[in-house]
């Protein structure tokens, strides 16, 4: 157990291939429904299928190991309007994403509020908070949510 204040260099550090970053840790959560109120016109909706989703969430440091939500959710298909839809996910992540909101987020407040150029906002993310984005997503993040600087 290292003492307090004693440095420890980041065990990662030096590694260039993503394949050989520490395995994610799963979490399971969901989203799995029987019955849904349609959106579009608010009646009953029953359970088409079940899905399965995998999102990369901010690591453990304890650990060393990022963390990865495989999250279960539900289609539904209203017979009323005909109208398919799921389970509302939105807390969690953005449609289609692969990481969750809190890392989008974060990835921004580093690229906007503090300045990084996103190769060293990349780096930041790993080493400080164990989740892996390219550099070129979190540029695709920074500039739909405005200009940067």
């Amino acid at each position: 157990m290292p003492a307090p204040g004693e440095y420890l260099a980041d065990v990662t550090e030096g590694i260039t291939r993503v394949e050989d970053l520490p395995k994610a840790t799963i979490i399971k959560r969901s989203r799995h429904y029987k019955r849904r109120p349609c959106p579009r016109c608010g009646r009953r909706a029953y359970r088409l299928r079940s899905v399965k989703r995998l999102l990369h969430d901010v690591g453990d440091l304890v650990s060393g190991r990022p963390h990865d939500l495989l999250l279960t959710y539900s289609q539904h298909h209203c017979p009323h309007c005909g109208h398919y839809f799921n389970s509302d996910m939105s807390d969690l992540a953005l449609p289609g994403s692969h990481y969750t909101q809190r890392v989008v987020a974060m990835a921004v407040r580093l690229g906007v509020e503090d300045g990084l150029p996103y190769r060293a906002a990349s780096w930041h993310l790993w080493r400080d908070h164990r989740v892996f984005v390219p550099f070129a997503t979190i540029q695709n993040w920074v500039e739909a949510g405005g200009k940067k600087g």
